[in-house]
């Protein structure tokens, strides 16, 4: 429920912003597995967060197609942890998007989007799917050629309301696809039963494909003698996978891809509150959550509904004197092909905070 924009009291409400959450990848996934389904804030125009996550380099073994050993051992470095750097800013209020980057230049690896979701209540449930600028998740490995991958974002029900227990399920198929590589994954996440336990089953399959006639959504059309890699198993738990284009069902050998259920998020790292600028996440919704965390329910409403109203006002402004908000770290509002696009800086930024250097300007204008 993260980007989904509607305004709630503030007792209902989870007290963390929203571009604190990241985009709704393997992180969310995550949120969801380990958390629980929220309603953070709104973002507000301009309203920035910036990260660091300190992560361990731990790789699986992977088994080559023509070898029965894996073709790299499992490897951990605690000792110097891996940085990867997080960017977002609020580019657009209507309609509500956020641009994002992340960024780990020591493996060569980057990731931009925008983030936006569009929420549609079908009866006991919502159902939560990308919005028109959101085209999924671009990316980029510079140190293999810059193959770039784009994955899509499978739609999502949150059910639960009459219960009083909120929980998601994920009944689509997502797609990654490199046209450099020729490479192409499909990501089925299985619908659940009306009856009985919830199951999270996925499957997928990846394949050899071609870029000028990309004609398979379904894994059932996908040619056996294409197939590189069947996998299988619960996006909760266990995800298994087999080498060759034989059933899943009927392959000898099996092996395990990831365990989710393992797994926890890792800390974000954010800048010392009196280093953080007016306008940035944790900084400008401050009140609202210590009075929320406080239990002065009151008072945080009242401190919410004065933050929309400045946001108001300021539109007004600008509408008045015919002036078009410009992002700061980012180069539209609404970028071509769901590719945002850093300004300087926004470059800077992001290299700042893999030093430690969280120093900013302050801003030249705000929006609320």
């Amino acid at each position: 429920m993260a980007a989904v924009r509607f305004s709630l009291p503030a007792q209902l409400m989870e007290p963390i912003p929203n571009l604190g959450i990241p985009p709704r990848s393997r992180g969310c996934v995550m949120k969801y597995i380990k958390g629980k389904p929220c309603k953070p804030y709104n973002s507000v125009l301009g309203e920035f967060f910036r990260c660091n996550w300190e992560v361990e380099e731990i790789s699986p073994p992977i088994l080559d197609s023509n070898e029965k050993t894996s073709s790299s051992t499992a490897t951990s470095r605690k000792d110097n942890p891996i940085m990867v750097s997080y960017l977002t800013e609020q580019t657009s209020h209507h309609p509500p998007v956020s641009a994002y980057w992340t960024d780990c230049p020591e493996k060569g690896i980057s990731a931009r989007g925008f983030d936006q979701l569009s929420a549609k209540f079908t009866g006991t449930s919502v159902k939560v799917v990308p919005g028109q600028y959101n085209d999924g998740i671009f990316i980029t490995i510079s140190s293999r050629d810059s193959e770039e991958y784009r994955l899509t974002h499978p739609a999502a029900h949150l059910s639960g309301f009459l219960r009083g227990s909120l929980y998601v399920t994920v009944s689509d198929t997502a797609v990654v696809a490199c046209a450099k590589t020729r490479i192409k994954v499909l990501l089925q996440y299985m619908e659940e039963s009306w009856l009985g336990k919830t199951q999270n089953k996925v499957e997928g399959v990846i394949f050899k494909y071609d870029p000028n006639n990309d004609n398979k959504s379904k894994i059932k059309d996908v040619s056996e003698k294409d197939v590189l890699v069947r996998f299988e198993g619960c996006w909760h738990d266990k995800i298994y996978y087999t080498v060759g284009g034989k059933p899943f069902n009927k392959s000898e050998e099996k092996h395990l891809l990831i365990d989710v259920g393992s797994l926890t998020p890792v800390p974000k790292i954010i800048p010392p509150e009196e280093q953080q600028l007016p306008n940035e996440s944790r900084r400008f919704w401050h009140d609202v959550t210590d009075a929320i965390v406080g239990k002065r329910y009151g008072e945080a409403t009242n401190l919410k509904q004065e933050i929309e109203q400045r946001q108001r006002d300021k539109a007004a402004e600008r509408e008045a004197r015919k002036a078009e908000w410009q992002p700061r770290f980012f180069t539209e509002q609404l970028g071509p092909k769901g590719k945002p696009e850093l300004t300087q800086e926004g470059r800077n930024l992001l290299k700042g905070m893999l030093e430690r250097q969280y120093h900013l300007e302050e801003p030249r204008e705000t929006a609320a």
